[in-house]
């Protein structure tokens, strides 16, 4: 049966399993941090994440790169399932879109019937959030200027373009947090806090992961490990990053602009 079958059936692997308890534990040491005030937990577990999560994916590259497991229909079938795992992040964020427009249409007498509530000073949209958006959607003009180039098989345009992009990554999350630093109301600050945090703090995690994402790619670019023609790790990050611009676009548009 494992012979005959046209997909790669894997090996035992214990990285999905130990990788699903570290997160666990992981969010266990979150809700430690944020009540006791204690990092212990949380940075153990995220270094056992990190060092599963990297063996993990070395043994994914192995088998696509060296092995050469990851024929046509695996890598179609990827691309099916990464489509799936981004409709599904999609919904994540149209429920704290939902929720935002549930309070801001029709703000409760508690908040004192206005939107952002009393007492809230809402950041200027023509400031750092005005600026990341530049940055974003630079990003996404230099992270398909790499995926062209490497189909032309111009390495050396693909990679440097593809580090500018890592970089504006960075330089987004870094204004990120001198935003979050700057700020006049907390997470605890009326349900506008909660769902300001929240949204941008969930997209800012995802703009994190994505720039790991390319990272990883990078370095797999270095070692000439993607072709014009087999890159589909290379090609999924790229649909990532397009995701999370798009999202903040939105983000900017209704939690900055229309906020104000």
């Amino acid at each position: 049966m494992k012979f005959s079958s046209p997909f790669h059936l894997v090996t035992f692997s214990p990285w999905p399993l130990l990788t699903s308890f570290s997160v666990f534990f992981l969010m266990m040491g979150f809700m430690k941090w944020m009540n006791l005030n204690s990092l212990n937990l949380m940075l153990l577990s995220l270094l056992i994440l990190v060092f599963c999560l990297f063996q993990w994916w070395r043994d994914v590259i192995r088998e696509s790169t060296f092995q050469g497991f990851h024929g046509y229909l695996i890598v179609k079938m990827l691309r099916f399932s990464f489509i799936l795992f981004i409709i599904s992040e999609l919904f994540f964020f149209i429920s704290f879109f939902w929720s935002f427009f549930h309070m801001m249409l029709s703000p409760p007498i508690e908040l004192g019937n206005c939107w952002p509530p009393q007492g809230i000073i809402p950041f200027d949209p023509l400031g750092i959030p005005l600026v990341n958006s530049f940055i974003l959607i630079t990003s996404g003009m230099t992270v398909t200027l790499s995926h062209y180039s490497l189909l032309l098989e111009n390495m050396n345009k693909s990679k440097n373009s593809l580090l500018l992009t890592i970089i504006l990554g960075m330089i987004f999350t870094l204004f990120q947090l001198i935003e979050y630093n700057m700020s006049s109301f907390t997470m605890a600050d009326s349900i506008y806090g909660s769902l300001f945090f929240m949204m941008t703090g969930f997209h800012g995690i995802h703009v994190l992961i994505g720039s790991i994402f390319l990272g990883c790619c990078y370095l797999r670019m270095l070692n000439n490990h993607f072709t014009f023609y087999h890159h589909v790790g290379f090609e999924m990050a790229s649909w990532y990053w397009h995701f999370v611009d798009i999202v903040w676009l939105f983000l900017y548009i209704i939690v900055y602009w229309l906020s104000t």
